[in-house]
């Protein structure tokens, strides 16, 4: 198969800090091609804010970071953005592949290969987003895969889900899986002020990081605190979405209000603060393309409890505690055990390393040859 010589990534999605998983991705990929391959060229197309950020982390070293006129949240100016300028950019720069990073691309892509990430496609079978949100992914999504000479999916159960909803082959897809998430901070917030500011003292703490979402089911976690300790709080970190607002009453309603913390987003130097005092990591999730957050608790060998999903077991093996969902009572079951299993700080990173993002690198690249053939 021959082999690519320059790639572009389109990264319209990034919204520095903001952008969750994709934006890990990103950070987590794009250096270790580089470091892979050092005779590919690499250009990233990306938000004016979003190139802003990557040069100021010295990005320059190793890729080319180009700005398109569009930040996000601009929606029509990122949907002309990703469907014209960057594949006209891409071709004025000389780019043989062209890798959209975050499920969304341009519909056509003449004289590139195009190889798309298809996270994943949840929004299309259960509410994620806004109405109009949706109705947007629905069809950049459907467009790009269509275009793709090549998909990847970071898990089977992503790629499976895939083919599902959109009618794909399942021979379309590359299942390369991610590396272990984003790298312990070198300088977390320091553990007291933390504590005394989200009212923390005293408290064991359950933490589930990820933004407020229905499909994120923390519901199920506040449905499950009033089964857990007395002394056990649970610290939903994350960016309030929809439905968030809704989770306060329930607490209230269940006598739990004064053990949940619902602090938003936090910058990362707390949320590694958070990682480092929890005594459990929980995700209830009903769907995911991969499970991060997994990963990136375990790698900090801090025990897991999650949901019974097949690709949380492909992330988690054995080493995660699993629950079934709407089942309040096993969920704090299954937390429980969690916080008493003296194994996971020597297991959890174990399985965090079988994950790596030189192997996603080599996987990746791997898909760009295909893609040229």
């Amino acid at each position: 198969m021959p082999d690519p010589r320059h790639v572009g990534f389109n990264a319209l999605f990034l919204d520095p800090g903001v952008s969750g998983g994709p934006e890990t991705y990103l950070r987590g990929l794009v250096p270790a091609i580089a470091e892979e391959f050092p005779p590919l060229e690499l250009t990233v197309f990306t938000t004016r804010r979003g190139a802003a950020a990557l040069r100021a982390d010295g990005w320059t070293a190793f890729t080319r970071v180009v700005a398109l006129p569009c930040d996000e949240g601009q929606r029509m100016r990122r949907l002309l953005a990703e469907q014209l300028a960057v594949v006209a950019a891409a071709r004025r720069r000389g780019v043989d592949v062209l890798h959209s990073l975050a499920s969304t691309g341009p519909a056509l892509t003449p004289g590139l290969r195009s190889v798309v990430t298809l996270h994943d496609v949840t929004f299309f079978r259960m509410r994620t987003f806004g109405r109009s949100t949706t109705l947007a992914l629905k069809a950049t999504v459907a467009g790009a895969a269509r275009d793709a000479d090549v998909l990847i999916a970071g898990s089977e159960s992503a790629r499976d889900d895939a083919c599902a909803q959109l009618g794909i082959d399942p021979r379309s897809f590359v299942v390369v899986p991610h590396g272990p998430g984003r790298p312990p901070v070198a300088q977390p917030a320091a553990e007291q002020p933390l504590r005394e500011r989200l009212g923390l003292d005293g408290r064991r703490l359950v933490l589930c990081v990820g933004a407020l979402r229905p499909h994120k089911n923390q519901r199920q976690l506040v449905e499950a605190l009033p089964q857990l300790p007395a002394d056990v709080a649970v610290v939903l970190a994350g960016a309030h979405e929809l439905e968030a607002e809704a989770l306060g009453p329930l607490a209230q309603r269940l006598g739990v209000a004064d053990r949940l913390r619902m602090p938003g987003y936090l910058p990362d130097a707390e949320v590694e603060g958070l990682w480092r005092m929890a005594a459990c990591a929980a995700f209830p999730t009903r769907a995911e393309g991969f499970g991060l957050p997994v990963l990136e608790a375990m790698r900090r060998g801090v025990p897991v409890a999650c949901s019974d999903l097949p690709v949380l077991h492909e992330v988690g093996g054995d080493v995660a505690h699993y629950f079934a969902l709407d089942d309040p009572r096993a969920t704090a079951a299954a937390i429980v055990a969690a916080m008493d299993d003296g194994s996971a700080p020597q297991l959890g990173p174990a399985r965090a390393a079988d994950f790596s993002w030189e192997a996603a690198a080599r996987g990746t690249y791997a898909a760009y040859a295909r893609a040229l053939a």
